[in-house]
């Protein structure tokens, strides 16, 4: 055996202990359980009152759901005047694969007409809005700084406040909501994947998010938005939420919404994560990777992966759930799958995509700079602690659940 296979048997041993101890208590598992959950949109007494009049528009896509009916045929089945329909990336159903192109069009199913807020119009413009009152926005967020439905948030908001418009945000669980960890954003390193000085994990909910948005003035100009939060029943931030719904193509399932957080750096490094499988944000791997007990090979799957990254070339690396047992509570991200990573990568100086995507995902140029000199997970985690604690502080003044 080698010299780093047992060095990686031994991480893997010591990540196995540390998974363990964070397991949450029997009892808080129990608590959560017994639970009854509403969602805002389920709490309709809320804010259908509201709408009675008023020209409406909605920002949603699959997730927007009343049970397991869509919010839209709720909505128009209780007389409500919708006159148009805002969608995120992926689309207004969901059904395209990150960063392909949205178009605006018209919603088959109701014939409401759709704009995209994704690829060139990411905002809302005046003549868009010039015939809506009251946006209700609804989209499931899974809880990190990189997943775009924020950043959409962020432009609805602003083009509300600008034009007039009240925003009602239709508060939904978030499913990473139980934890605060990763590097800050730096202002250099915004983009639509990144807009706020938040950490990666946040631990807010959509809504707390909002109230956050508005509060510290961080919309243009400092503008701020007639903005309602309708409320979650039955909600804390140690609730254990597992989606009724995918809010993507590539986010399919519990394990790969909890790993998302820790996986998504390798969006920005010649790593897969898993696109063109089954199991997507549920591995790490590449061709050539010098150490790794498991094999995939990504290939096309028509609306979720096109063209996905190593397509039809075997990968080799891990496949978590079989080396963490604490998947299904993390309480903070998982640098040693990076770390490791980058440890059997065969070339080094090409492991990090040129376009320094992995410095706008992290938010800094530390975390890389760090990686490559060698620095050990407590190091980094020591790098990004004050301005992580100083988030903390900021965080509690916008929380609406214990």
């Amino acid at each position: 055996m080698t010299k780093r296979n047992i060095l990686t048997i031994l991480s893997l041993m010591v990540l196995t202990v540390a998974c363990a101890q964070r397991e949450p208590s029997g009892s808080a598992m129990a608590a959560a359980s017994e639970t009854v959950l509403r969602t805002g949109a389920e709490r309709m007494e809320q804010y259908l009152p509201q709408l009675k009049g008023k020209r409406v528009a909605l920002c949603g896509n699959q997730t927007s759901v009343v049970g397991k009916t869509h919010l839209v045929d709720t909505l128009l089945s209780r007389k409500v005047n919708l006159v148009k329909l805002f969608c995120p990336e992926h689309g207004f159903r969901g059904q395209a694969e990150a960063g392909a192109t949205i178009a605006s069009g018209k919603d088959p199913l109701t014939g409401l007409p759709v704009v995209s807020l994704y690829g060139k119009n990411k905002k809302p413009t005046a003549e868009q809005l010039a015939s809506v009152e009251v946006i209700l926005f609804d989209l499931q967020d899974v809880g990190c700084r990189f997943y775009t439905y924020i950043s959409t948030l962020h432009y609805v908001m602003e083009a509300a406040a600008e034009n007039g418009v009240k925003v009602i945000v239709l508060d939904r669980p978030n499913p990473n909501g139980f934890y605060v960890d990763g590097p800050v954003l730096e202002p250099q390193y915004k983009s639509f994947v990144g807009m706020h000085p938040v950490p990666v994990v946040y631990g807010m909910t959509i809504g707390e998010y909002a109230r956050m948005i508005n509060g510290e003035k961080w919309l243009a100009n400092g503008v701020q938005c007639d903005l309602e939060v309708v409320t979650l029943e039955g909600y804390t931030h140690e609730t254990r939420y597992e989606l009724p719904v995918a809010p993507s193509p590539n986010l399919q399932n519990k394990k790969s919404i909890l790993f998302y957080p820790s996986l998504c750096f390798f969006e920005g490094t010649n790593v897969s994560v898993g696109r063109g499988t089954d199991h997507p944000f549920e591995m790490y791997g590449a061709p050539g990777l010098l150490d790794g007990d498991y094999t995939f090979t990504p290939h096309a799957i028509p609306g979720v992966s096109e063209n996905p990254p190593f397509k039809d070339q075997e990968c080799r690396g891990e496949l978590l759930a079989s080396v963490c047992i604490d998947w299904n509570a993390p309480g903070s991200l998982n640098l040693f799958f990076l770390l490791n990573a980058y440890h059997n990568y065969p070339d080094k100086a090409n492991f990090f995509l040129k376009n320094n995507f992995f410095d706008k995902l992290a938010g800094t140029a530390v975390l890389r700079q760090k990686i490559i000199a060698g620095a050990t997970e407590e190091e980094i985690r020591a790098s990004w602690q004050p301005a992580l604690d100083e988030f903390k502080s900021l965080r509690s003044k916008y929380l609406l659940y214990e």
